[in-house]
């Protein structure tokens, strides 16, 4: 017997408490592999198994793209373009090649006919999220609002007028990026001499935080630059004037946690949208309380884990993806680590002699294991999707990875509208997966790869 209580802070001694109230309940052990298949069917890789398997996909619709985000509840942004921008990149990743104007249309783009179904905000990190869950971060909102909004302090104490002129610039002209508002703020200056006591980057610090606090929203991209609106134009009027208390808030956050991750600790939980633990106890122990959450023993696992009440487990998860560094499978790389023994770390900001894999590495997915990893670049202007570095996990057979690897690369390039997969030399796996690239491509093998197959 495994002793869980209804909260997840651990007594010295044995089981957990809360408010000094201990439950023992008998609750069940999971196997590691099946841990991992209620992750990849939560997130939506069972279904994209059956529905790609070719990695060709064919489901370009907006209804496939919003269906996602059904599972993930969220798509991370970054700025890296080294292959493609980390929002698109899950969505392939479960339905194959789709059209990334139907995302950019369903955040982006408004009509009475097809309004706006996403909306940044800070989620995980900046994020896309379903419009109807934004007033559940409305207590981030406020809390930005009683300053703890980066360095919005300094310019305030410098330009306490600026935000109040900032939005009215915005309120006047519409939806405009951050540089755009500095110019029409210089156009409507007095005209001085002596400097006036804010530039650029205050008008930027002041947008963000404007849109931190909720005040302003991203009513569009353009060159991936922010153009901010007032949130009342952005969103409807039933999303905007929609007020839910914190408490209930978490609460519904924790609950849209589990059901992205499958099975998942309370850190997991907490990690997913980024809360602090002390909102995230008592709301994990209400729910259990509840009955929509329940606790559960995964073998290997030195914490207490919890599953969705009658979530069901698939017996086989099937299928190949290319994963991003910032896919909501394996962005929080503790959990990447404990779900599939696969140690993960973004080499960005690591300088370039001391990368382990490479710049942009994608995991792969392979019958619910990540089996290796691709080092990847697109250059557009060549029309050639780069495998800088190919390794293969310890233990892990070449032949159906390299075979299966290329298809998805290959699919991937489709994607892009690159013309052809290029295999450098880097990695254990990088021999082999020139081969294969070159038979699907019927290419000659690239001058100084070698053709044998890797031990």
């Amino acid at each position: 017997m495994f002793k869980v209580a209804d909260s997840i802070r651990r007594e010295p001694g044995s089981g957990i408490s809360v408010g000094g109230a201990w439950q023992i309940r008998c609750v069940r052990t999971i196997t590691s592999a099946a841990a991992r298949r209620a992750a990849l069917a939560a997130q939506g890789f069972a279904t994209a198994a059956r529905d790609r398997a070719d990695g060709s996909g064919g489901a370009s619709s907006r209804r496939a793209v919003l269906g996602v985000l059904r599972n993930t509840k969220l798509l991370q942004l970054d700025s890296v373009a080294a292959v493609v921008r980390a929002h698109y990149a899950p969505v392939f990743a479960r339905i194959g090649a789709y059209d990334r104007t139907l995302l950019d249309e369903a955040t982006w783009g408004h009509s009475a006919r097809r309004p706006r179904r996403l909306v940044e905000y800070w989620a995980h990190e900046a994020a896309l999220i379903p419009v109807e869950d934004w007033p559940l971060l409305r207590w981030r909102m406020a809390g930005y609002a009683h300053g703890r909004w980066g360095g919005a302090r300094r310019v305030l104490d410098d330009n306490p007028d600026l935000p109040d002129r900032v939005l009215g610039v915005i309120d006047e002209v519409g939806a405009c990026t951050a540089a755009e508002v500095e110019r029409h703020l210089e156009l409507n200056r007095p005209r001085r001499k002596d400097h006036w006591g804010w530039n650029h980057s205050d008008t930027k610090v002041v947008c963000e935080m404007l849109f931190a606090t909720g005040e302003l929203s991203v009513d569009k991209r353009v060159g991936f630059q922010r153009h901010y609106d007032l949130t009342e134009r952005v969103l409807p009027a039933e999303v905007v004037s929609r007020r839910v208390d914190e408490s209930d808030a978490v609460r519904e956050l924790v609950l849209r946690a589990a059901d992205a991750l499958g099975v998942a600790t309370e850190t997991d939980l907490r990690d997913y949208y980024r809360l602090h633990r002390r909102q995230c106890e008592p709301a994990l122990a209400e729910l259990v309380d509840a009955g929509e959450l329940e606790p559960v023993r995964v073998d290997g696992w030195d914490k207490p884990a919890y599953l969705r009440t009658g979530a069901r487990i698939p017996r086989r998860v099937g299928g190949a993806a290319l994963l991003c560094p910032f896919d909501p499978l394996i962005f929080f790389r503790s959990r990447t680590e404990r779900l599939f023994d696969f140690h993960y770390r973004i080499e960005i900001y690591t300088p370039e002699h001391k990368r382990v894999h490479g710049y942009y590495v994608f995991p792969f997915l392979l019958d619910g294991e990540l089996v290796a990893r691709v080092d990847l670049r697109a250059d557009r202007a060549t029309g050639r999707l780069h495998v800088l570095g190919a390794f293969a996990e310890p233990g892990r057979r070449p032949a159906r990875i390299v075979h299966e690897l290329a298809r998805q690369l290959e699919a991937m390039a489709g994607w892009l509208e690159l013309e052809t997969v290029v295999v450098g030399e880097r990695g254990g796996l990088a021999a082999a997966l020139a081969v294969e690239v070159a038979a699907r491509e019927r290419l000659s093998v690239p001058a100084g790869v070698s053709v044998a197959e890797p031990g």
